[in-house]
């Protein structure tokens, strides 16, 4: 089988030399799209393919037709809200993710943004600790529980949220289970969010929640642009000059955030996933889902059943 693997921002030499092989020794042909410029080229690329491995590349419909021998599409992370999936299912094409093998990078992240932010942005000017501070976890998931375990590392006080994920699941792993999503911002000083991007979290993340943070509160988001209203996000800041809001997901907005300056970081690109762990992880994941699929008819990961 042909397996596209299509980056436009690229894996790591090593991932890609580790998929390759993986892939070749299951007896599987590869073709690497890499930095590519424009959807035609996408287009070409994946007109013969049977197979696609993509980090948060733009899978749409018309790339899917575009696609006539596809059979899977694995994105090397968790999020896949890139692909348009209910489209891939009428084609009969399988969307698969791979959870869990970014976590540790983006939870380490969380905290390299934090003391940067609680730092003062390294200005020079005296700034505050993590110790003892309550921090709120938005979605206990895989980068949540990674989040929690770390900020114990720095002796904070977790907390966390998940309409998912049962309040006793999350008190055994040794973090206070908030009753609710407006608690979890009315208590905690910081709050981390690692929800996805769904029809019901897009633009969720706005004025009235999180103008419950206490005063000097910090909102960090790791997780998708598409959760923050940034209209009210934006006036909110501007009338409580004590929040800052720190991403590594650069807002629509972003002329607008800067003006709010000591108060507002964002990264020039997303940075949760790259280390060249997480791109080895992540991509050796979606070369063995793909081999299992093509092998077994493995769907274990898919996302679009």
């Amino acid at each position: 089988m042909k397996v596209l693997i299509a980056t436009e921002k690229p894996f790591a030499p090593a991932a890609v030399k580790g998929i390759t092989k993986e892939l070749e020794e299951a007896g599987h042909e590869v073709k690497l799209l890499e930095k590519y410029t424009d959807k035609a080229q996408l287009k070409a690329a994946v007109a013969d393919a049977n197979a696609m491995i993509v980090r948060s590349d733009k899978i749409t419909p018309e790339i899917i037709d575009a696609a006539q021998q596809l059979k899977i599409v694995v994105r090397a992370g968790a999020g896949y809200d890139s692909i348009d999936t209910n489209y891939a299912k009428q084609k009969n094409v399988v969307v698969e993710n791979t959870p869990g093998q970014n976590s540790n990078a983006v939870a380490e992240l969380v905290f390299g943004l934090l003391v940067y932010t609680v730092r003062n942005f390294f200005n020079g000017k005296a700034g505050t600790e993590l110790k003892g501070k309550k921090l709120g976890i938005l979605a206990f998931g895989n980068v949540g529980r990674n989040v929690a375990r770390i900020a114990k590392g720095f002796d904070m006080d977790v907390y966390a949220y998940d309409e998912y994920c049962p309040a006793d699941v999350i008190e055994k792993a040794g973090v206070h289970a908030a009753p609710s999503r407006d608690a979890l911002f009315e208590n905690c000083d910081i709050v981390s969010l690692h929800i996805p991007a769904t029809a019901e979290t897009k633009q969720s993340i706005g004025y009235d929640v999180v103008s419950k943070l206490k005063k000097g509160g910090i909102l960090i988001n790791t997780a998708r642009k598409e959760v923050i209203n940034e209209p009210e996000l934006l006036k909110l800041l501007a009338e409580r000059d004590d929040l800052k809001y720190i991403t590594d997901i650069m807002p629509d907005a972003d002329a607008d955030f800067r003006k709010f300056e000591g108060r507002y970081f964002s990264t020039p690109k997303k940075m949760g996933a790259q280390t060249a762990e997480a791109n080895v992880n992540a991509g050796m994941a979606a070369a063995r889902q793909i081999v299992a699929f093509f092998k077994t008819g493995d769907t274990k990961f898919q996302v679009n059943k």
